[in-house]
């Protein structure tokens, strides 16, 4: 299984930074570790507030107790609460494609919350999942949609998450303006731009695993 974990550190009051530096340096060897046994998929950092410390993970363990089991490895966790979303497999991942993603080029989360209104026909509904799909599948194949996953439903409405590339914001936004789903006003979409974490396996312009 995969999992989206957003970790949240707090350093108490007073450490001394040698403290500090110190469990970071130590957490960023166990990323390698975690890496290396395939456990720890991804990191990246969300826009922050003033003081705010936070990462994005993509982990993968066989099921929550294993994880948590991983989580509680990493040094940081003493200083640090994990809120853990269980992703689902999704018809529409290009998972087998992981491009290149340099320097230049940034990544963004998107959320889709997908609600067919009551009365939408049948055949409605299936026309515009099936455009939706096509236009996935034209999106992974020119190296902008990365991953997708479902997402636990909310309030009764289907939801999934989208790793994509872009070269900036306006791009993404263009690429959720083309999703038939977005243009029928069957989806909403949250973009969350992301930055690049200095332990994150693919590595500054690397490869995705």
């Amino acid at each position: 299984m995969e999992f989206l974990v957003t970790m949240t550190t707090r350093v108490p009051d007073g450490t001394p930074q040698e403290a500090v530096n110190d469990i970071r340096a130590r957490e960023a060897v166990r990323a390698r570790e975690l890496a290396a046994a395939g456990y720890l998929l991804r990191l990246w950092r969300p826009p922050l507030g003033p003081g705010e410390w936070r990462t994005l993970g993509l982990f993968a363990a066989a099921d929550a107790t294993e994880l948590e089991t991983v989580l509680a490895s990493m040094p940081l966790r003493v200083w640090r609460t994990d809120e853990v979303t269980p992703l689902s497999p999704h018809k529409n991942d290009p998972a087998a494609g992981w491009p290149a993603v340099g320097p230049a080029v940034a990544e963004f989360h998107t959320t889709f919350t997908v609600a067919f209104p009551d009365g939408t026909a049948r055949e409605t509904a299936a026309d515009a999942l099936a455009q939706e799909a096509r236009r996935a599948r034209e999106l992974a194949g020119e190296g902008h949609l990365i991953r997708l996953w479902g997402l636990p439903p909310e309030g009764g409405a289907a939801r999934a998450l989208g790793l994509w590339a872009a070269r900036d914001i306006d791009e993404m936004h263009a690429f959720v303006a083309s999703l038939p789903l977005d243009r029928l006003g069957f989806m909403t979409t949250q973009v969350t731009p992301l930055s690049p974490h200095p332990s994150d396996p693919a590595g500054a312009g690397g490869r995705h695993p």
